[in-house]
């Protein structure tokens, strides 16, 4: 135990073994649903599901662990959701590129990626963000988790006529999770430790009551993951013409893993004096392993931002993170046991996550147009777009726009102004 805290600062930090580990089990359980989601949206782009399902999990674990060890941040990585859907559908599908290639891509980005965080670009485009659109940045995350939440749960669903609308809660699973939801706010408030936790294994139980869960079994061999091993084709990236889809794999995984790890960072109290401690390894950590991600036959692995349901839970070293990448090993064995638990048993936690992340809006110049109107922006297009860097593109462009139309050039950083021409050829020339 002495180890573990002088390695991890657990004292340093105000935590313990105990909490750590179980802030770890927390944040696996949100995450928990990409080991399933993963291979099905890949296999659909032709990709042997068996051989990813394993890729998901080594490839969230090595992430994770190194964000653990090496960052000591408290923030699970895995393949993305979004940048999946865009890998099958939109290059591998759409655009009818090989998978292989499209891995290629992945792996071209991934280097980009790491290339940009080893020369510390990242982390001077994360200290040049002004403080209105940092704040934005939690807050908008906690919009997202809370639509995200809402579906998983039920209780909002997709509609023709107004987009989204409200779902049937005569159904178990929105009862289930508006029951689970109360659980947790009310053992947060009666201070009792791993209320989210508690919350979700609740409802998890409940489901096998009056949900038809049905338990199938507790261990599994993994299935092999030579198929997609190596499988990268680094050539047929580069002589496809994939230039544009590189471009959007890097964007995307800069501003959504950036975005992440700057809202989960300050919700664990990690920026001191605006400054955000040791980012630099927690941006190398997630460029590594989008890298490790495209070897082992995986989409662009990421920061995730169900990982503030552990902080909420009290992790807030490194020990939650490695305690994170141990599961996601495990799960390789017990994936029956990982699959118990039901999206809407999970819902709750972070739909509670996302009640606490949104009280960041507090922070802003509600004073000053030209900071609060960007603010607000950022947050409110994360989650109508489904896209964390989607916000923090307009966030930039209607923040640097504002200011010169109103004749405050000075006002905003070269680096802001770099970004937000970025992000409009991008959009311009590329689209959404």
């Amino acid at each position: 135990m002495t180890f573990l805290d002088k390695f991890f600062k657990l004292s340093d930090n105000g935590t313990t073994v105990r909490t750590e580990l179980l802030a770890g089990l927390t944040t696996f359980l949100t995450m928990a649903y990409i080991i399933f989601v993963n291979p099905s949206i890949l296999g659909d782009a032709g990709m042997p599901k068996d051989s990813v399902f394993v890729a998901t999990c080594v490839a969230a674990a090595i992430g994770t662990l190194i964000m653990g060890l090496y960052a000591n941040y408290p923030i699970g990585l895995a393949p993305g959701m979004g940048l999946n859907a865009y890998f099958a559908y939109a290059v591998v599908k759409g655009m009818g590129f090989p998978w292989q290639a499209a891995l290629g891509a992945v792996f071209i980005s991934g280097c980009l990626f790491l290339l940009v965080s080893l020369f510390r670009i990242r982390e001077l485009i994360i200290n040049a963000i002004p403080h209105s659109l940092r704040t934005a940045i939690p807050a908008g995350i906690g919009l997202f988790l809370a639509l995200i939440s809402l579906k998983n749960s039920g209780i909002v669903a997709a509609s023709p006529a107004t987009f989204v609308t409200m779902g049937d809660l005569h159904q178990v699973a929105p009862v289930l999770a508006i029951i689970g939801f109360l659980v947790i706010v009310a053992l947060d408030q009666l201070k009792i430790r791993g209320a989210l936790l508690i919350g979700i294994l609740s409802v998890t139980v409940l489901s096998f009551i009056f949900g038809g869960n049905h338990f199938n079994g507790v261990f599994s061999a993994p299935p092999s993951i030579s198929p997609t091993l190596f499988q990268l084709d680094l050539k047929g990236a580069i002589s496809m013409g994939l230039l544009n889809v590189v471009l959007v794999f890097f964007l995307v995984e800069l501003f959504d893993a950036t975005g992440t790890l700057m809202g989960v960072a300050q919700r664990a109290g990690l920026v001191k004096d605006g400054k955000i401690e040791r980012i630099n390894k927690a941006l190398l950590a997630d460029s590594g392993a989008i890298v490790a991600g495209s070897l082992l036959g995986t989409s662009s692995t990421t920061a995730y931002i169900e990982s503030a349901a552990g902080v909420q839970a009290g992790g807030r070293t490194g020990l939650t993170a490695v305690a994170v990448a141990v599961l996601f090993l495990l799960a390789l064995f017990i994936a029956p046991l990982a699959g118990v638990v039901p999206a809407y048993a999970t819902a709750p936690a972070l739909f509670f996550v996302a009640c606490l992340m949104l009280r960041e809006l507090a922070d802003i110049d509600w004073n000053d147009t030209t900071e609060c109107v960007p603010a607000v922006i950022t947050a409110l297009v994360m989650p109508f777009t489904y896209s964390i860097a989607n916000g923090l593109a307009l966030g930039f462009i209607s923040y640097a726009a504002l200011k010169l139309l109103t004749g405050r050039v000075k006002d905003v950083s070269a680096v802001i102004w770099v970004i937000a021409a970025i992000f409009l050829f991008k959009m311009i020339y590329l689209g959404g």
